[in-house]
């Protein structure tokens, strides 16, 4: 189906109406493209409030698990320098000093002396924040299967090819070191 085609109406979306109505209001613009962005920027949407949802049954904010999910995918044993959690987080560095903090002052994280450079610090997972990383992420996991359930597993392996390639034409991909 062309993506100006129109679905039944037992299948329309808001997307659908809010391209409808810009089409009637300005049928000089090609609004294809609305097609695609309305419901990214909607799906976003959705989805930052499940994650928030996952997240805050285990008393984490959404900045929390971030930083506590790049220590973890880091493996053994789940530590950072500050500029590594900066890049995988893309805040700035002040940013990262408030959150390591914070994150500390509830046990999360610990920083300990860089012992191939006593002048810098890293930044290490706590059992207790693996714990609570684990479970949120166990969470987020459910709801994220439940959200795309309604695809099948090839449906969702397309889209995902698809959104792929939209993000690479747009960044350019994983940077060769």
């Amino acid at each position: 189906m062309p993506i100006n085609a129109k679905p039944p109406a037992s299948r329309l979306d808001e997307v659908d109406l809010l391209v409808a109505a810009w089409d009637r209001q300005r049928p000089d613009l090609a609004t294809d493209p609305m097609q695609i962005w309305s419901r990214i920027a909607r799906l976003a949407q959705l989805l930052d409030g499940t994650r928030s949802d996952a997240y805050g049954k285990h008393d984490l904010q959404v900045w929390e698990f971030d930083v506590l999910a790049a220590l973890r995918r880091a493996g053994k044993p789940y530590r950072l320098a500050p500029g590594q959690l900066i890049a995988q987080t893309h805040v700035t560095s002040g940013t990262m000093t408030n959150r390591v903090d914070r994150l500390a002052e509830r046990g999360l994280v610990t920083r300990m002396s860089n012992p191939k450079d006593g002048r810098s610090v890293l930044v290490e997972l706590t059992p207790e924040g693996r714990e609570q990383l684990d479970a949120a992420l166990g969470e987020l996991m459910a709801a994220e299967r439940d959200l795309a359930d309604v695809l099948t597993a090839k449906e969702q392996l397309v889209l995902a090819d698809f959104l792929r390639r939209l993000l690479i034409s747009r960044d350019g991909g994983i940077a060769k070191e």
